[in-house]
């Protein structure tokens, strides 16, 4: 995707990804798949995990969230629409912001990812107010700088 700008993901409760579409970061890429994911009380931890990793099939809830079309997605019964890869997995994009609240729910996966593109932004939502000290991005962020350089 040289001399293009890449996407912004958003992984969050209705409320918290609802703002950012409306903020316009909303997107489908040419295989129609999109750039967020709302995550509601009958959304599984694997699809959870699935759609932030780079490896297997994530899965969108709902009819019409991800499109139809070809180039990679597919409809499994029970009305889920499924893809090959997830948002690290995708060269579109750039920044994942995830809920700090569902990051702790896939904080393996989270944590295990060190690459620098995409980077991975834990944020509030509305239930949950931002904690610095379990934000793993942060710690790792502090571990690269002595602790009288950040005075």
């Amino acid at each position: 995707m040289a001399g293009r700008g890449k996407l912004i993901a958003v992984m969050g409760d209705e409320d918290t990804v609802t703002g950012f579409l409306l903020g316009g970061i909303g997107e489908l890429d040419k295989h129609r798949r999109p750039n967020f994911l709302v995550v509601e009380k009958e959304t599984s931890l694997a699809e959870i995990e699935e759609t932030f990793r780079c490896v297997g099939e994530g899965a969108w809830e709902g009819t019409g969230r991800a499109g139809e079309g070809s180039g990679g997605v597919s409809e499994v019964p029970g009305g889920s629409v499924r893809f090959a890869g997830g948002f690290l997995a995708r060269e579109d994009v750039g920044m994942i912001l995830i809920s700090q609240a569902l990051a702790e729910q896939i904080r393996p996966a989270v944590a295990a990812h060190a690459r620098a593109l995409p980077a991975v932004l834990e944020i509030p939502s509305k239930d949950h107010p931002y904690d610095p000290a379990r934000d793993s991005v942060l710690r790792r962020a502090r571990g690269l700088f002595a602790p009288d350089e950040l005075r």
